[in-house]
């Protein structure tokens, strides 16, 4: 029983990790950056990085595909609800994990036109 135990903690470990790639972002800029831009990007992306609601919504949503995944994997002809929430952790885990690093994106995307640059995506 320990093994599915440090198997689904490294599974939300990892889905964590993958929310956080939006704010790593480096938009595309119409034109040449100016002085200011190295650091209004640093500063941006570390806005982007420290939306932790976001890591919540991406463990609320690996929690609930587990608990889905397993109730479905339990109501199979096979029974196996570990295999059921494993799938649905992974499911449900990565769909909100896409979703984070898609608004952390647009975070700075958003933080570095406000602060005057031309980002073009």
């Amino acid at each position: 029983m320990k093994h599915p135990a440090i198997a689904a903690l490294s599974l939300v470990t990892l889905i964590s990790a993958c929310a956080d790639t939006g704010a790593h972002y480096t938009p595309i800029l119409d034109g040449a950056p100016n002085p200011a831009f190295q650091s209004d990007l640093a500063a941006c992306q570390a806005l982007a990085r420290n939306q932790r609601q976001f890591d919540q919504e991406t463990m609320g949503a690996t929690v609930l595909g587990a608990g889905a995944g397993a109730v479905l994997g339990e109501m199979d002809e096979d029974g196996d609800a570990l295999g059921g929430a494993i799938a649905g952790a992974l499911a449900g885990g990565i769909a909100s994990a896409v979703d984070v690093s898609d608004r952390r994106k647009a975070i700075v995307i958003e933080c570095l036109r406000g602060r005057g640059h031309p980002v073009v995506g």
